[in-house]
């Protein structure tokens, strides 16, 4: 019980408290979000790797189960083509690639009476698919959440952290998308709200689930690393390159940098 306990709660970090802090973005003007968001993306893509590299792997390759490395390395390289292949078909949606550089488009999307602006259909049709889309992505996260607490607490605890993370841009990208498609401010805060619920509910359900199939966690934990690195490699990373100054640069890898460090100690300090 006390490990469910652990899941609900994590899970309500990398989902619930992800769309509220990146609401409170929407409150900054479009100069501070400018600045403030390619930070994040930075930071974020350490946190991926980090994750991936001094956390999900190791435990995978050490886990109770003895693991063929060889097969370990298959589950990696499939697990980068099926997120490919996902992404291709708008399933997979994670850092929102034209916003990644900052350079968020204008919020107002209704005047002083709540009207819209010409809202389109398409644009309608749009919002609601990144819905779908973001609740799949995070009832998928809620599972390899699950996976990583019942290898161990310590990488469950770390897992959560850099998803919350990478959580934060794309909830941002979400919320500008959805107001373009013609929500109000408080519905896109609602339906971001019940869609991290999804988190939960994967949760929940690779609990029951994996009880009785603990073989399968390593793979599983490698398919976790699989995601984080597809997400840092192909979406937040080709963002970045839109900043090419050397002190933009020297930003950008001193931002990784304290991502992974950020994970190394945390995992450290919780062991």
């Amino acid at each position: 019980m006390e490990l469910l306990l652990w899941i609900i709660g994590f899970s309500l970090i990398g989902g619930l408290l992800s769309v509220i802090i990146a609401a409170s973005f929407l409150l900054l003007s479009e100069k501070h979000r400018s600045v403030a968001v390619p930070h994040l993306v930075s930071f974020a893509v350490g946190a991926l790797l980090g994750a991936s590299f001094l956390g999900l792997i190791p435990h995978a390759l050490e886990h109770e189960f003895a693991v063929d490395p060889h097969n370990i390395g298959m589950t990696l390289l499939l697990g980068l083509l099926t997120f490919f292949v996902l992404e291709k078909m708008v399933l997979w949606r994670h850092c929102h690639i034209d916003h990644c550089d900052g350079h968020l488009p204008e919020l107002d999307t209704h005047d002083h009476h709540g009207h819209d602006h010409g809202i389109s259909n398409k644009n309608k049709a749009a919002g609601t698919l990144i819905l779908v889309g973001d609740t799949i992505h995070n009832f998928v996260d809620g599972i390899l959440i699950t996976a990583a607490f019942m290898t161990d607490i310590h990488l469950g605890i770390v897992t959560s952290l850099a998803i919350a993370a990478h959580e934060i841009p794309q909830e941002l990208g979400d919320f500008v998308i959805l107001l373009h498609s013609g929500f109000k401010r408080s519905k896109a805060l609602y339906y971001n709200i019940l869609s991290s619920l999804g988190t939960v509910a994967g949760a929940l359900l690779a609990y029951f689930a994996l009880a009785d199939m603990q073989q399968l966690l390593p793979y599983i934990l490698v398919i976790a690393a699989s995601s984080f690195i597809y997400v840092a490699v192909a979406d937040l990373i080709p963002g970045l390159h839109h900043k090419v100054k050397p002190s933009e640069t020297l930003q950008q890898i001193s931002l990784i940098a304290a991502g992974t460090l950020f994970i190394y100690i945390a995992h450290s300090t919780l062991h």
